[in-house]
Order: C-alpha cells, then structure tokens, then sequence
C-alpha cells in the first residue's frame, strides 16, 4: 500500500512539474474540491481561480466565483465556459468521461490522490504551490503542519486510551448515515487518536440500532450541518439505541464545520488537534 502511494504522489509530482515548465502565461483555473481551493487561497493565488465546484465553500470569498456544478457530476460544458487552461481535481471527482472530454480540448487537467491522511494533505498544497508559482509559501505552509502534527504526535503518546469514536451525517430523510472504514471521518478520528467506532465496513451505510449497539461508542462525532439537519443534538440522541451505547447515556456528542473537519486541506491539523482535545481532555490537564 505504501509503495503505490508513494508512486502515484511522485506521478503527480512530474505532472505538476510538466506544467509548469510548459506555462507561458499565468493559468485560468478551476477548482474541484474543497481542499484544493483552500490551498489556493491560503496560498495567496486566488488571482488565478476563474471557476468552483459546488463543495468549495471555504473561505467565503470562494462563493463569489462562478461554479461549474457538483464535483462527482461535472460537465464539459460547464467548465469549459469559464475557457480555463488548466483544470485542478482530486481523485473525487468525476466522471472521467467529462475529464477525458475536457483534456481532448487541449485543457490540461491534473488530478492529485486524495487519500485521506497527512501525507496527502501535504501533497496536495505542494503541487498546488508548483503550479501557482507560489513554492516558497507552499513550503512554508508544510513546514508548519508539520510541526503541528508532529506536537499532536507527542501528546498524543502519552493518553491512556483510544475512545471509540462514531461518526453519524445526514443524507437527507431517513437514517444518518454512519461513516466506516476509508473515509474522511475514519481519517480524522485517527489523527486525532481515536478509533472509529464502525469498522465492519468501508464507506457510509444507514445506520441500524444493531450497527450502535455494536459500535460501543464513546463519543459521537456529527457537523453542525448535520446537527441543522436533524432539528439538534436531542434528535441525534434519540436515535434508536444511542442511548445504551456510553456515548448516549452520557450526551457526549461532538460537532464540527463539516469541510474544517472532513476537508483534509490546510487547516487538517487544526482539525486533528480541536478533535484531540475533545476526545483527550486529559491531555490538557497534563503538565
């Protein structure tokens, strides 16, 4: 697993650099994904976005750009309006038909691997800074989340536990959905030093009361998006079962701005240390 990340992160490290080196004027880009047009911003080159996706809600200047729809359900049409020169995306997005479609109009389109842990985090801001022409800050930016990281690594060495964490979003009507393995959520919680409380699975599934007993939560983790959603935190609660789990009986539930906690961009590690905290107020105490 390792060995084939560490190929598709250099693959995008030599796309990247191939761009560059062929860029004669400054590009017209769009973005696709949350992450990616964070990076741009805290990067200082928002000069150079022309369009978003519908997910980019972060910083709230972003709003103010043309959106080129959904990121899993782009259109040539769409993007193409905005006559940009390149395309930056993650692996999220799609359907790689409209990529394919938009590369053989000459737009170059890169998509980066959006694995949800650090390493692709720095990644991401690394290639976006090459491709910005803003390397130095991309550097700068890396260093310090780095440090960031390294001091959530060290406290984190000294807790006692790992508390079982399970992550509940709303999908609209129905049962919440509860996030498994290979999610954003599950990338989180494990930075953090928790353990994600649903593992019989990878992705999100509705959740069942079966699925809460079994899941012994400790803590609930849900975003405030979610909490609107559900009409507030007495209606999580009341979920079927929640209440027998030790997160229930002891009303602990967590929320989070959804595209903070699950955007995996430049402010990850401030995530992973507000959701430390939470879960490791023990740490606090520590001298």
């Amino acid at each position: 697993m390792k060995r084939r990340h560490a190929f598709t992160l250099g693959l995008g490290a030599a796309a990247v650099a191939s761009l560059t080196a062929r860029a004669q004027t400054p590009p017209r880009i769009v973005s696709v994904g949350s992450a990616l047009t964070e990076i741009v911003y805290a990067l200082g080159a928002e000069g150079l976005l022309v369009g978003i996706d519908t997910t980019s809600l972060y910083p709230a200047a972003a709003r103010a750009l043309p959106q080129v729809g959904y990121m899993r359900a782009l259109s040539a049409e769409g993007v193409l309006s905005l006559k940009p020169t390149l395309v930056i995306a993650t692996t999220a997005a799609g359907p790689a038909t409209t990529l394919d479609q938009l590369r053989a109009t000459g737009v170059e389109v890169l998509v980066l691997p959006d694995h949800y842990d650090y390493d692709s985090v720095i990644a991401k801001i690394a290639a976006v800074g090459r491709l910005t022409d803003k390397t130095a800050e991309a550097d700068a930016m890396i260093a310090r989340g780095r440090a960031d990281m390294a001091e959530l690594t060290k406290k984190l060495a000294t807790a006692t536990n790992k508390p079982r964490v399970l992550f509940l979003l709303s999908m609209g009507g129905g049962a919440p959905q509860a996030a498994g393995r290979d999610t954003a959520a599950d990338g989180i919680i494990r930075l953090a030093g928790g353990t994600n409380a649903i593992d019989g699975y990878a992705g999100y599934r509705p959740l069942t009361p079966e699925a809460v007993l079994a899941s012994r939560a400790d803590f609930v983790l849900v975003t405030r998006q979610t909490v609107q959603a559900m009409g507030g935190i007495e209606a999580i609660l009341d979920q079927p079962a929640l209440h027998r789990t030790p997160a229930g009986r002891a009303g602990k539930v967590l929320q989070f701005d959804a595209l903070l906690l699950l955007g995996f961009g430049p402010r990850t590690p401030q995530a992973a240390q507000d959701l430390a905290s939470a879960l490791h107020p023990e740490l606090a105490r520590a001298p």
